[in-house]
């Protein structure tokens, strides 16, 4: 039993400073880094870069894979069907149009939702320290 070490949690307080989660959300939804909340996270329209150009911070350790497109099915299908249940009840339009337009909104409203899902997400991870973030390897 005296051959027995010290077991090594990652995480925690002595390895991993506390970093707030909510600023950190708020600065990825924005597409600021978590970091410092000046520096761009996105490459393009959802490419992220590797670091931080401000203050050099590591962006490439996130797995912000199926979270922000689950997120994104679940509050654009909720507002999407909201609104077309709030017009039908208004008026008798016709099927088609009504189809379309609700197809266009919902295809409108997720392209438009999906950076900053994705970008809180990345803040998210940061500041809860997962994938590498804090500073040890999955």
């Amino acid at each position: 039993m005296s051959g027995l070490t010290k077991v090594r949690q990652w995480g925690s307080e002595a390895e991993t400073p506390k970093r707030a989660v909510l600023p950190a959300m708020f600065n990825g939804a924005l597409g600021k880094c978590p970091h410092c909340g000046k520096g761009h996270i996105f490459q393009g329209y959802l490419g992220t870069r590797p670091a931080c150009e401000e203050c050099g911070e590591e962006l490439f350790h996130h797995r912000a894979d199926d979270l922000p497109a689950y997120l994104n099915i679940f509050i654009t299908g909720h507002v999407v069907v909201g609104l077309m249940l709030k017009i039908m009840t208004m008026g008798d339009l016709p099927m088609w149009p009504m189809t379309f337009a609700t197809a266009f909104v919902a295809l409108a409203f997720a392209g438009l939702v999906m950076r900053p899902l994705k970008g809180a997400t990345i803040g998210a991870q940061w500041a809860l320290a997962m994938h590498g973030f804090g500073g040890h390897d999955d």
